[in-house]
């Protein structure tokens, strides 16, 4: 359904989560930038609606492929240590805004929220809703099927937990050997049917291009997560870092599909999940047709932030935990990485931030028009700017230009951020940090 254009997909791309992206991060932005956002006189306001991330860089099981910032949980004083330090930085946080600001959604990620003893999220959530004016908070988790059980399930339920997200990548196990995940497709059966009679929503991540999959395997991963009926998919094309990423050594790289082959499973997933009912969101998000974040993609309201695609419309983000980043209209910073010195910082009573970068008035320019091919499909540029060279895309078919307007054609979809780079002014034409678009 996608015509294969190989040049157009050599460069590697960020995923533009950001903009800029994480690559423009520098050390002389940190604490004291974000310290004067949450300031009372400049910054957050009373009825300013706010998000908050609470990140766990820990999993009991360290998966090959995984390119998130965790650490094992083998030890039962490494996660009470976190846990504690996360406790004061909330209140660190919450302190500094002093009661200003309405938090609208709040979410944990990871690594594996789960991978913590049940009663110390318990703890994590009741010192959120202690601190923060939280208690209307959108709730969501992100969960290793593995580790998750009734209790679990039940507990978050009578926490108010509205949506939960599933890693599951691939049901096949011959693959799930390749890359360092052992789950059968009965154990995660059995955790959505729980979930759903606890009234919580549930979303799959899955992934192509992982080693040793075929299309075959693709398509019985597909099969059975439809069955499931998650109010969301995620389907990710596997990122091969092993020069940045030490764990995906273990991943043999001859056994990984071709990129021709990469995009071929990239358009069956899509015509796939379209084809049962799942709306696209972007190019590599797919949701029921009554789910929020498909709504908002139908009223021009998706946007991206650090989780992807969402239907947040927050504009300020605070990230709580090592490695998490906060992000305001212009500002942009990340906590320190490493718990040792984050939890050095939490436990003085300072903030974390330890590097990030401001945002001019031109990367506010450029990251709506990014935001908005991502999102919407088009972006409305203006005629003070001169439009980036898009002659290729447009030969091709792949973008329609009018004047101070960028379309992308329904054909554009696998190329969104390869034509998004264009209005990227960080980007360098020997780039190798980022993964591939498809």
């Amino acid at each position: 359904m996608w015509t294969y254009h190989p040049d157009l997909l050599d460069r590697p791309v960020p995923r533009y989560t950001s903009y800029p992206t994480a690559a423009q991060f520098g050390g002389d932005v940190g604490a004291a930038e974000l310290a004067a956002r949450l300031d009372a006189v400049a910054g957050v306001k009373r009825d300013d609606a706010l998000s908050l991330y609470v990140h766990i860089p820990y999993c009991h099981d360290i998966c090959w492929y995984c390119g998130c910032n965790t650490g094992a949980a083998n030890r039962v004083q490494r996660l009470a240590a976190y846990v504690e330090s996360l406790e004061r930085e909330i209140a660190t946080l919450a302190a500094r805004l002093n009661g200003r600001g309405r938090v609208r959604r709040i979410a944990f990620g990871g690594g594996s929220p789960n991978s913590l003893p049940l009663v110390d999220f318990v703890r994590l959530l009741q010192q959120l809703l202690l601190c923060f004016e939280a208690h209307h908070a959108e709730l969501s988790v992100e969960l290793d099927p593995r580790r998750l059980d009734g209790q679990w399930i039940s507990t978050m339920a009578a926490m108010g937990v509205d949506r939960v997200n599933l890693g599951v990548q691939t049901f096949t196990p011959h693959v799930q050997a390749r890359i360092g995940r052992i789950q059968p497709l009965d154990m995660v059966e059995r955790a959505v049917g729980q979930l759903r009679a606890a009234g919580i929503a549930t979303g799959f991540d899955l992934m192509y291009g992982l080693p040793g999959q075929t299309q075959d395997d693709l398509a019985a991963t597909l099969e059975a997560a439809i069955a499931m009926r998650p109010a969301r998919i995620a389907l990710f094309g596997y990122a091969h870092m092993p020069r940045l990423l030490p764990r995906q050594r273990r991943i043999d790289a001859g056994d990984l599909p071709d990129l021709a082959t990469r995009f071929a499973m990239a358009a069956r997933g899509h015509e796939t999940l379209t084809g049962a009912g799942y709306e696209a969101i972007g190019f590599d998000h797919f949701a029921l047709p009554e789910d929020a974040m498909a709504r908002a993609a139908r009223e021009g309201r998706l946007r991206r932030n650090f989780q992807g695609f969402t239907d947040d419309p927050a504009d300020i983000l605070l990230g709580l935990g090592a490695s998490a980043i906060s992000q305001f209209p212009d500002l942009i910073v990340q906590n320190e990485k490493q718990a040792g010195p984050w939890r050095a910082l939490a436990d003085a009573g300072q903030l974390t931030a330890a590097r990030g970068t401001l945002r001019t008035p031109e990367d506010r320019r450029r990251g709506r028009i990014i935001e908005a091919l991502l999102c919407q499909g088009e972006a409305h540029v203006g005629t003070a700017h001169p439009l980036p060279d898009l002659s290729r895309f447009e030969r091709l078919g792949l973008v329609r230009l009018s004047e101070g307007r960028v379309a992308l054609t329904r054909d554009a979809l696998p190329y969104a951020r390869s034509i998004a780079a264009c209005f990227d002014a960080y980007m360098e034409p020997a780039e190798r940090r980022f993964s591939h678009a498809v």
